[in-house]
């Protein structure tokens, strides 16, 4: 699979099949990853990568937990501003419209919402931490590293959903896995096969136009 067509392909996919990943694509994926652009060589990222029992005795203690109080970090805060407000509408409205729920459902909504806990069905879960004393140049460099990851499971025919979701429940997952205290749980991978036809893995997806977020200068 050529790079663009990785990019090109990859979405947060939320419903997937009950089929294995073998240990060997995940270590490859992981190995590969290795080599994502890391400032200072610094490679802050650590993960912890989870299938069968493992991942379902986690899920069976976040099913049975409450999210932090407070959270550790707040992934939410541009939604205070208008313009990144309505890009959160945007994306919220095709992706519980495609699955048939309401605005003012909000029973389904919050089932839905906990479907993270399961991550969606997906066989794998990553979850990704690092000291917290690592500064906002070492959390891009995580970021760089999560896309990679991502790239690479589509290039192996396999999906993703990055899971922020994960982080409101960073100390109890901390706890369970036995993760240093000092340590931020930034985030989870779920990782599988997707389900082709389900209508929350097709539902059309926005992006701003190339020249709202990009200027070519020097060209004649």
């Amino acid at each position: 699979m050529l790079v663009s067509e990785a990019v090109a392909t990859r979405r947060s996919v939320r419903a997937f099949q009950d089929r294995p990943v073998p240990l060997e694509t995940m270590r490859r994926i992981v190995d590969e990853a290795r080599w994502a652009a890391s400032g200072c060589n610094f490679q802050p990222w650590e993960s912890v990568i989870l299938t069968g029992q493992a991942l379902a005795d986690l899920q069976k203690t976040l099913l049975a937990s409450q999210p932090d109080s407070p959270q550790e970090y707040d992934f939410s805060a541009p939604g205070a501003v208008e313009k990144y407000q309505a890009r959160l509408r945007a994306v919220g409205a095709a992706m519980y419209g495609a699955v048939g729920v309401a605005r003012d459902a909000e029973e389904q909504r919050a089932a839905f919402a906990r479907d993270n806990l399961t991550s969606f069905g997906a066989p794998v879960l990553l979850l990704c931490h690092f000291p917290k004393f690592m500064k906002e140049a070492q959390w891009s460099d995580v970021g760089m590293w999560l896309q990679t990851i991502m790239l690479l499971a589509r290039g192996e025919g396999l999906d993703t959903c990055p899971q922020e979701f994960m982080g409101m429940y960073g100390r109890t997952i901390k706890a369970h896995l036995g993760l240093p205290d000092d340590h931020m749980l930034f985030c989870g991978i779920a990782i599988g096969w997707r389900v082709e036809d389900a209508k929350v893995n097709g539902f059309p997806r926005e992006r701003v136009d190339l020249d709202e977020q990009a200027k070519f200068l020097g060209w004649g």
